[in-house]
């Protein structure tokens, strides 16, 4: 017996109320605009600059121990992370930590590392401190303009895909959806104050890759259906293309987030944000892939037949269907 999660032939409307989806969906994206101009992000060490200290030691590693022997020195946002390499040998056991800047000052005091020398020595005497770096507002702020440019360079990448795959409508329809997950997730994170830093911005692209999947599916069965119910109205193609992909579309985000929801239960502080912001973008992902993206394309109207040789014929995008 097959698991399914939702039976097949399914006909849902989806375009009943399909500006409201619309709607809803605009005021979503204001009111994250809004609170993240309002509210700020709560960046982390990555982007507002601080002191990266490695530590080695021949014990194993408990990164909560680290955590609590450190907490009496009241440093703020602090990020320990144990380091894998197949070079190091069996007795070596190495751990990155992160202070952010104390008091607006460019880099952690001497005096306030000393401090955390002497923390760490009283659970593992033997442990040793290789290198301490310091990371100042300006390297920061080149983070920040390379993530923005990662994310921008992603969201052209996408729009010229989609736009030689299929049509101009659909690359404003792709972009649209993925536009609004991100938007989204990084409001969520500017009302919730969860610490935004470079494993979030990891998690931006990868959820820009996740819509694209789920949208690139949809429209290529709407394509298909296109050709093939060439008296159908737009409305009545988009539907019945999503309803035969739902079940894919469902599946798909299910079994993903059992896997999300492991990680953000077992997988400890150090990668709970980009699994939370994961799981937002998968549950927002689904929905513009199904909404957002096609409701774009009813919207704009397509070309309803690739194969005719004249260029003007069948161009009437908003019109097709009258």
């Amino acid at each position: 017996m097959r698991l399914k999660l939702v039976k097949e032939n399914t006909e849902f409307n989806f375009f009943k109320r399909w500006k409201v989806w619309i709607g809803l969906s605009a005021i979503l994206i204001v009111f994250s605009i809004v609170s993240t101009m309002i509210v700020g992000l709560n960046f982390g060490i990555d982007f507002k600059g601080g002191t990266t200290i490695r530590a080695e030691s021949g014990q194993p590693i408990e990164v909560g121990a680290y955590r609590s022997a450190m907490e009496p020195l009241q440093l703020g946002d602090i990020s320990i992370a144990e380091v894998f390499d197949p070079t190091f040998r069996s007795d070596q056991y190495v751990v990155q930590i992160r202070i952010q800047t104390q008091d607006g000052q460019e880099a952690v005091s001497s005096n306030v590392v000393i401090e955390v020398q002497k923390a760490l020595r009283n659970i593992a005497p033997d442990i040793t401190f290789p290198s301490v770096e310091s990371v100042g507002p300006k390297v920061s702020g080149e983070l920040i303009e390379a993530a923005v440019w990662a994310v921008l360079i992603a969201m052209t990448v996408v729009l010229i895909y989609i736009w030689l795959r299929f049509e101009w409508q659909f690359a404003v329809g792709a972009v649209g959806a993925i536009l609004h997950d991100i938007i989204l997730t990084i409001g969520v994170f500017a009302i919730l104050q969860i610490k935004f830093d470079l494993a979030i911005i990891a998690a931006l692209l990868t959820i820009v890759g996740y819509s694209l999947n789920d949208t690139v599916v949809v429209f290529d069965r709407v394509r298909e259906n296109l050709r093939r119910y060439k008296k159908k109205q737009l409305a009545e193609v988009l539907n019945l293309s999503i309803n035969e992909t739902l079940s894919r579309t469902v599946m798909t985000s299910f079994t993903t987030l059992l896997a999300l929801l492991s990680l953000f239960v077992l997988g400890g502080d150090v990668i709970r944000g980009f699994v939370f912001a994961m799981i937002w973008g998968v549950l927002v992902g689904t929905y513009s892939s199904v909404f957002v993206a096609s409701s774009t394309l009813l919207s704009l109207g397509v070309k309803r037949d690739w194969s005719k040789p004249n260029k003007t014929d069948g161009n009437q995008f908003a019109k097709i269907d009258n």
